[in-house]
């Protein structure tokens, strides 16, 4: 896990609420210490940035900022200068996707480096497996649905990024929550063969403590699920300093992807899962519905 990335998420998301609160634009903001709307936007972001400290204090006056909230800012941000100053002398990784980008759409950055500093995450998928559980050959399979045509060099890419990403699952101090349409596990990506090694996989990786995996059946009736497109809610760990860090929503579609990050946005998002958990089998249930299907693939 990034330490300066939790750092840079927790001044990012501190300055925004300087910047809104003051009732400044980002254009204004770029405007007053000679940078561009983008940059700021990649600031509050917790991307990094070539902000100086000048360019900082700076800002911090154009938002009027009282004394209290100044010294705060910049503890934060000395905070995300050493955490940076520290990574770069342990060598620390500036984020495994980077090698991937030319493979995947142009946001899906931002959700890898969220996901890999995430202390939780929270995920619903009506039409597929979740990423972070698909075995290669399902991988594979769904990528050939919009790209039949891709090279064997790519495909391999993607699957090497896909076995990057599932390293989180191994890690303690992660938890995951899945909730699965039962309609996933009749859709046969790859044939009855892929499904059946799929749902196996599924099932088995949902006995360990932290990862959580539930369908929710046809037989549920209404609930939130039938009217949403997959979404992961991600939950992050305290910065060094303290600061807590809101929640992020990834909505996902056929087009694009949207991040959800305003409070009263991500809160419709809690009531959908509240309602999922009301609906959704239990884990017990669950495993031996994947592993009833897999059966059946497999005969």
């Amino acid at each position: 896990m990034s330490g300066s990335t939790v750092s840079r998420r927790a001044f990012g998301n501190f300055m925004r609420e300087l910047r809104d609160r003051s009732g400044k634009t980002l254009l204004a903001a770029g405007l007053e210490v000679e940078t561009s709307r983008m940059t700021i936007q990649r600031l509050e972001d917790g991307l990094g940035t070539k902000i100086s400290t000048m360019q900082l204090r700076s800002l911090l006056d154009f938002y009027g900022t009282d004394n209290e909230k100044r010294e705060e800012a910049l503890s934060l941000w000395e905070e995300v200068k050493e955490q940076a100053k520290v990574e770069r002398l342990q060598g620390a990784s500036k984020g495994f996707w980077k090698s991937y980008v030319d493979q995947i759409a142009p946001n899906f950055p931002k959700f890898l480096r969220l996901e890999s500093v995430a202390e939780s995450l929270i995920t619903y998928q009506p039409t597929m497996i979740p990423g972070l559980l698909q075995t290669p050959a399902y991988r594979r399979a769904i990528i050939l649905i919009n790209e039949p045509d891709l090279s064997a060099v790519d495909m391999e890419r993607r699957l090497a990024l896909t076995q990057q990403r599932r390293s989180r699952l191994d890690d303690r101090g992660f938890q995951l929550e899945a909730f699965v349409s039962e309609a996933v596990l009749l859709h046969q990506p790859g044939g009855g063969s892929v499904m059946a090694e799929q749902l196996r996989a599924l099932a088995e990786i949902g006995e360990r403590d932290q990862i959580g995996v539930r369908i929710v059946p046809f037989r549920a009736g209404a609930h939130r699920g039938l009217t949403m497109q997959g979404f992961s809610l991600l939950r992050f760990p305290d910065s060094a300093h303290g600061t807590s860090l809101p929640s992020v929503v990834f909505a996902e579609g056929a087009l694009g992807s949207t991040f959800h990050e305003h409070e009263e946005e991500v809160d419709e998002y809690h009531r959908a899962i509240d309602n999922l958990r009301a609906v959704a089998l239990t884990e017990e249930s669950s495993r031996d519905l994947l592993s009833r299907v897999a059966k059946e693939y497999a005969a």
